[in-house]
């Protein structure tokens, strides 16, 4: 009933400002038949806000801070268009809008694509998606992490292009895309960062497939993916990603093992480790998640991660390892109502850094930990 009033509202104040304007309109500009069209259309309102206290040492340098911080904020519109043509778009208000040299759409924009219903197995997407990266911690909304391990925090993960899912058996789903590499060209991307020999390509392409799989009564589940790009000439990087998921009564335990080899830094933390003014070389990032998650009661809710990622740069023609972070982050949700998901919550959020003798001794770099608590909400609203 609210959802009908909210809908005829909606449109009813907008035409009767106009009729006011203009008298010589007989007709509506949407017929009342076709408002049933809204009765397939979504509108979600998602946030999360926090209260963040947190200090870094490292390196003879400390400093803390408190602050309120608006971590998430994001307006989604999704809906069925035709019995086999469905849209989404989300904007994601504190990102840049700024439109991208090579999509030509703000990164605040972060979903706008349709998915066709090809037959009972194929579907069709088009527009700018989701890569079909595999792992638990990427199929989390932003909203819900409240941090990401390395790869995971520098991973371009909404590009434009096309992907085909297929249904292959009741418990196999398998998914191909085609996408551009990046939002923006070479040049505006990495501006006067730029290493010997570095050209633009043709088309800045990344081919990505995944597996998602299902065993056990539903009980365990797979999400595989692998994914070669290139960002530019001759030059790409190949991400693999292998993510497990068991869950029985109250407990979910969540595994991910990251690796990308990647002949240009995308991510950016070789880059800034080695300072040269260039754009590091064939670097490797190998990564471990894992995530439980236990149901003390319908309220109440725990759980902890736990994370590792190694970096490794080549240096004078040898890959070497330079450094290694960890995270921790235990979380408690409290969640106070029975009809409306607003969860609020209370995490601590560890990472240390710790770098190598060589490292140390070569690169000018130091260890150093950074220590965080939050507290706040999270408020998947869903007002349409």
């Amino acid at each position: 009933m609210l959802k009908s009033v909210f809908i005829s509202v909606f449109f009813l104040i907008p035409l009767l400002g106009f009729s006011q304007q203009s008298d010589s309109l007989s007709d509506p500009i949407i017929p009342i038949e076709k408002t049933e069209l809204l009765k397939n259309i979504n509108i979600t309102f998602d946030m999360r806000m926090e209260l963040r206290g947190y200090t870094f040492r490292g390196d003879d340098n400390y400093y803390n801070g408190v602050q309120f911080q608006n971590g998430f904020t994001a307006l989604g519109i999704s809906g069925k268009l035709h019995e086999k043509v469905d849209f989404r778009f989300r904007n994601r208000f504190n990102r840049g809008t700024d439109v991208q040299t090579l999509d030509q759409l703000g990164s605040n924009i972060e979903l706008a694509y349709i998915n066709v219903k090809v037959n009972e197995s194929f579907n069709l997407l088009l527009g700018k998606m989701f890569a079909f990266y595999g792992g638990n911690q990427y199929q989390f909304s932003a909203m819900d992490v409240l941090e990401y391990n390395d790869i995971q925090s520098n991973v371009l993960a909404y590009v434009t292009g096309a992907g085909v899912t297929h249904q292959a058996a009741e418990n196999h789903n398998f998914g191909l895309q085609i996408l551009n590499s990046r939002t923006m060209h070479y040049d505006d991307l990495y501006g006067d960062e730029v290493a010997e020999g570095i050209e633009e390509p043709v088309w800045p392409v990344a081919v990505v497939g995944n597996w998602r799989g299902t065993f056990f009564d539903g009980k365990f589940q797979t999400i595989y993916s692998m994914s070669y790009s290139n960002q530019v000439k001759n030059k790409g990087t190949y991400f693999f990603t292998l993510g497990h998921n068991y869950q029985h009564d109250r407990l979910t335990l969540m595994y991910d093992f990251d690796y990308s080899y990647e002949e240009v830094d995308t991510k950016g933390v070789m880059t800034a480790i080695l300072g040269d003014d260039k754009v590091a070389e064939n670097v490797l990032y190998v990564e471990n998640w894992l995530r439980a998650e236990y149901r003390f009661s319908p309220k109440f809710k725990g759980l902890l991660t736990l994370m590792t990622s190694s970096a490794y740069g080549t240096i004078q023609d040898e890959l070497k390892h330079t450094r290694t972070s960890y995270g921790a982050i235990p979380t408690i949700y409290y969640s106070p109502f029975k009809d409306i998901d607003v969860r609020f919550f209370l995490a601590y959020i560890g990472r240390y850094y710790d770098y190598t003798a060589y490292a140390i001794q070569n690169l000018g770099v130091s260890n150093y930990n950074k220590n965080e608590v939050r507290v706040g909400f999270i408020a998947p609203l869903r007002l349409l």
